[in-house]
């Protein structure tokens, strides 16, 4: 018999919900939640929000996004004995949303109250971000003491997680024709020297509260050329950096500025165009204690950006855990194994059942 986490898994990957299309999902999750006695159930935009009001000591948010990536020949749920299920999202993370979903259905009266949090566009730019939407339309319906956010982790808890910034750095040249190359400068050219130093790149890797982080710095985009006999007079690269939580986001741009800048003269330009803050791996307190220490959970760094951020930057403890594989999201062989949704419930539903 398919355990019954693994048949709502199915039917969530069953339910079409590609970013900005969540609306159905999110029509069907709010009529769900609603018919469950002592849940508050609130719906804005494609986010749905649900909690409790018992009046307990502390608060916990269980956070997760509806969308997915655009299918790939995998847009429907398909068992490989009772052990396995593939289809879009069954890592990222409609396995997550079916352990929250089973969480708000059988504990009617946790230990500690809960706020149950769906929200919309995770998987595309962050200004469309529904949980940012969220914060600033019903801030105080996201308060609470800890938040644990149902991504990809293989049911190991990833703590806190690293900035990102994306910097497009121009370098400037002369025009002339390729016969006389002498007579102008070439942009492209000059960014070799600027290449070779990402390459050589000796990136940190900080422990912080017993995780450690590995920091990173590429280029991502390289764009420049005017003609096939013209020497370019402009060149640029975009370059991404990694940074781990115990820089600040200026700390981490003024770190960037430093390996790019010797490369830099006049004129060129350094232009930040996406930034992410990090997260600091915050587990002191006792419910996330509880929460790694009942259960035996291995705890390590959380290497990408989450919108653990999020709640970090209003001062609220967050992990990353869930029970889909990172390594797995957005393939077309994504998958999810049922006893990593099982041993995902069980540490929650503990957390829920029994608080600190």
């Amino acid at each position: 018999m398919t355990h019954p986490l693994m048949a709502l898994t199915a039917d969530l990957i069953d339910y079409p919900s590609e970013s900005f299309n969540e609306a159905g999902l999110a029509h069907w999750l709010h009529g769900e939640l609603s018919g469950i006695p002592g849940l508050e159930v609130i719906r804005i935009g494609d986010n749905v929000v649900a909690r409790t009001n018992l009046g307990r000591k502390y608060r916990v948010a269980l956070g997760g996004h509806l969308d997915t990536v655009p299918a790939n020949d995998n847009a429907t749920a398909r068992f490989e004995g009772k052990e396995l299920l593939y289809g879009l999202g069954a890592s990222d993370m409609k396995g997550g949303l079916a352990v929250m979903i089973e969480l708000a259905r059988t504990i009617t009266e946790p230990a500690v109250d809960v706020t149950y949090v769906f929200y919309a566009r995770e998987e595309v730019a962050l200004e469309h971000n529904g949980l940012r939407e969220l914060f600033a339309e019903i801030p105080e319906y996201l308060e609470a003491d800890v938040a644990i956010l149902g991504e990809p982790t293989g049911a190991v808890v990833e703590a806190g997680c690293q900035g990102t910034m994306r910097a497009v750095v121009t370098l400037m040249g002369q025009r002339a024709h390729t016969a006389r190359p002498w007579m102008g400068r070439n942009a492209i050219h000059r960014l070799g020297g600027l290449l070779e130093a990402l390459s050589a790149y000796e990136h940190r890797e900080p422990v912080i509260d017993g995780c450690t982080y590995r920091e990173a710095m590429q280029a991502v985009f390289v764009d420049g050329g005017v003609a096939g006999n013209v020497v370019p007079d402009k060149a640029a690269v975009t370059i991404n950096h990694r940074f781990a939580p115990d820089r600040s986001s200026e700390e981490a741009e003024a770190h960037m500025r430093s390996v790019i800048e010797p490369f830099m003269e006049d004129g060129d330009t350094f232009e930040i165009v996406d930034l992410s803050p990090a997260a600091k791996p915050d587990l002191r307190h006792p419910l996330m204690a509880s929460l790694t220490g009942r259960n035996n959970l291995i705890v390590r760094a959380k290497l990408g950006w989450t919108d653990v951020a999020f709640f970090s930057e209003k001062g609220i403890p967050a992990v990353n855990f869930g029970p889909g594989e990172a390594t797995l999201a957005h393939t077309k062989n994504e998958n999810i194994e049922a006893s990593k949704l099982i041993s995902t419930y069980a540490a929650l539903e503990d957390l829920l059942t029994v608080g600190v």
